[in-house]
């Protein structure tokens, strides 16, 4: 079974940037409520789709050089990104069917 896959500054370009499949990253928080609200979600998403796309997690307390770079100033953040490029993205709680919205239209693009 798929499940999201924790990324940091040194796994970002092969696991997000060099993908052939379109990936979600979720920038969160341990202490982020709304964060925790949604990783069920995210979690049905690797588990289910994982074949067609990719969920990466960074802990923005961990890594806030990552978080700095893509502007990233609240979280949940999620970014949704195709061909190594940031193509759309989300910023606090949003529903499971918007999220693989969003990623599907990715797919066809």
């Amino acid at each position: 079974m798929n499940q999201p896959t924790n990324i940091d500054p040194t796994t970002f370009n092969t696991e997000v940037e060099q993908s052939d499949k379109p990936v979600l990253v979720d920038f969160w928080a341990p202490w982020c409520g709304p964060c925790r609200m949604i990783a069920p979600a995210l979690d049905e998403i690797a588990a289910t789709q994982g074949d067609r796309f990719k969920v990466t997690k960074l802990n923005i307390d961990d890594h806030p050089e990552l978080a700095s770079r893509f502007g990233v100033r609240a979280v949940p953040t999620l970014l949704f990104f195709k061909g190594g490029q940031v193509r759309d993205y989300a910023v606090g709680t949003i529903a499971k069917k918007n999220i693989l919205e969003k990623l599907e239209s990715l797919a066809a693009a």
